[in-house]
């Protein structure tokens, strides 16, 4: 049976199309994915990313244990910061990519993909040496107000001072429309925005009052599929696309997250990896001749096959035919011409800089 999230009747009174993702009934879209995707860019937009997973992590061992399990050094964390970090195997392949939230001394929230948590969490209980590990995903909701307009909106409901919270900084405890949450300046579309944690009986009441409070700042509800075109467009890493067991951190261009200065789970694999030359990388196309490149369409130069596409779209705010690929590393320099296969027709297309989209003035 599939789940449901807290806010599954609230999305059915909005007449949301629902899709089936990783075992969750989720929202695909409501207003349509064009609308909703340049709703977040240009004011804002109201994602239940409840399915997400949390798990708490702490004891006395809890800090030394990520610091083997995780590639990004957590050790000069304080209370209130947040961190991305990918997990690898030995091999360097990626368990997941996650956020670790260090709630106070010896006690962290990490939160994960929702097709991970259980992998994740036998994983932590495996290698983590004197720390408690408890998966409290069913404790939570989580909803992501994301935007140019989000800090207004909020701000309408709560008396944080808001423009205190910086990027990946949270405050717990936060009251924001008569319910208690952990707040953090944090998202996955490329825009300004939040991510509200909470008791997951109190989401449908604050839904609510969030909707009710943007409504004239032009706030919409969103679902997966501008979730997905908006961090396609931001280039931000998805697992199962750019990321898995098979791909490395290098090679998903996740260099600055892995600390070689410090052990941990999958270093010796991933230093040779970096001493050797990683062979192959994830890069960012634009296709000069329209067309979807799919996941999975081979890329090829002079008529021979030198990768795949991993994210492909049309970006709706900036009107172009992208693609994100993992190539190999001798054809991924910017300006190189390749070409992505679309039903058994050579789409011409070139490396571009990555992100394709870059927002201004950042937090």
């Amino acid at each position: 049976m599939l789940k449901k999230t807290p806010l599954y009747e609230e999305h059915l009174k909005l007449k949301a199309k629902m899709v089936e993702f990783h075992g969750w009934l989720l929202p695909l879209q409501y207003s349509g994915i064009l609308a909703e995707h340049n709703a977040v860019r240009n004011a804002a937009g109201l994602f239940d990313v409840s399915h997400m997973g949390e798990i708490i992590v702490k004891g006395e061992g809890s800090e030394a244990s990520l610091q083997r399990i995780l590639t990004n050094d957590i050790s000069a964390m304080k209370p209130g910061r947040v961190l991305y970090s990918p997990m690898c195997y030995p091999d360097g392949g990626i368990v997941d990519d996650l956020l670790v939230y260090k709630l106070g001394e010896g006690r962290f929230l990490l939160v994960v993909n929702a097709a991970n948590v259980e992998r994740d969490y036998q994983w932590l209980l495996l290698h983590a040496s004197g720390a408690e590990i408890e998966d409290v995903s069913d404790q939570y909701a989580q909803l992501a107000l994301q935007g140019p307009n989000s800090l207004e909106i909020l701000q309408r409901l709560t008396p944080q001072p808001l423009n205190e919270i910086g990027f990946y900084r949270f405050e717990p405890n936060v009251s924001i429309g008569g319910t208690s949450a952990l707040l953090s300046r944090t998202g996955y579309t490329g825009e300004d925005g939040f991510e509200i944690y909470l008791d997951a009986t109190e989401a449908p009441i604050l839904w609510q009052r969030l909707l009710d409070a943007g409504s004239s700042l032009g706030l919409v509800p969103a679902g997966l599929g501008a979730r997905d075109t908006l961090r396609f467009e931001a280039c931000l890493p998805l697992y199962g696309n750019e990321l898995s067991e098979r791909v490395t951190p290098l090679e998903a261009d996740l260099d600055r997250f892995v600390k070689f200065s410090k052990d941990f789970i999958g270093k010796e694999a991933l230093w040779a990896q970096k001493e050797g030359g990683v062979k192959r990388r994830i890069v960012g196309l634009e296709l000069l001749d329209p067309g979807v490149p799919r996941q999975g369409y081979e890329v090829r130069a002079d008529g021979k096959a030198v990768g795949l596409v991993t994210s492909g779209n049309f970006a709706p705010y900036l009107k172009k035919y992208l693609a994100l690929a993992l190539l190999n590393s001798d054809f991924s320099r910017e300006g190189q011409k390749l070409s992505v296969l679309i039903r058994d027709k050579e789409h011409r297309a070139i490396v571009v800089p990555t992100p394709f989209y870059r927002r201004s003035g950042k937090v």
